[in-house]
């Protein structure tokens, strides 16, 4: 049997928070699970909604913890001991302020670069060694403070190319799937081109 992959989006619940910056890793899962024609439902066990999906003949699980942001881990390192998941078979899903709106990138390993979210993962699972994918959603302004600007929505214009953004993330993450990370890397991280359609 082929192993279980998850990925996990990191957002907030509630329809106050839906589709907001911060709720970047949501959007992203909930498109893999439109795409993969996978319905959601809610554990409890797991604190998250879950999706189960199979993609390139790999088992995946897909997760939002609905535990807030700050205490995702809790979700996360529930759900990875449940199904003993080695590090290697978890991605992670975020936003990233310090990243342009446009451009993502993926990474075998890191800091939190100060995102509490990640923060609580890697408390839970004991460890940074996860693969996790950033999606930028810039910045207003060079102040560390940015509650607002991760808690508020998208505008119109920045709704399209958010659209584009998420096509090309998807595309990443079955490329995750089905040929690794260090080939999904090469071919999906950067700036996703605004003015032309994904291929």
């Amino acid at each position: 049997m082929e192993p279980l992959h998850l990925i996990v989006g990191l957002g907030n619940p509630g329809a106050d928070y839906a589709k907001t910056r911060h709720n970047a890793g949501f959007l992203l899962v909930e498109k893999l699970a439109a795409k993969w024609k996978s319905g959601w439902t809610n554990e409890r066990k797991f604190q998250a909604r879950i999706a189960r999906a199979e993609c390139g003949g790999k088992k995946v699980l897909l997760a939002e913890p609905q535990t807030f942001m700050n205490l995702s881990g809790e979700s996360v390192g529930a759900i990875v001991k449940f199904y003993q998941l080695p590090l290697a078979q978890i991605l992670v899903v975020v936003d990233d302020a310090d990243l342009p709106l446009g451009e993502i990138r993926l990474r075998p390993a890191g800091g939190s670069g100060g995102h509490h979210g990640l923060e609580s993962v890697a408390e839970h699972l004991g460890a940074k060694t996860y693969a996790r994918l950033r999606i930028g959603i810039g910045r207003k302004n060079e102040a560390r403070q940015i509650t607002g600007h991760v808690l508020g929505k998208f505008s119109a214009e920045e709704n399209a190319l958010l659209e584009k953004v998420l096509e090309r993330a998807a595309g990443q993450l079955e490329c995750w799937l089905t040929a690794g990370l260090q080939k999904a890397m090469c071919q999906f991280n950067g700036v996703v081109d605004s003015t032309n359609e994904e291929k």
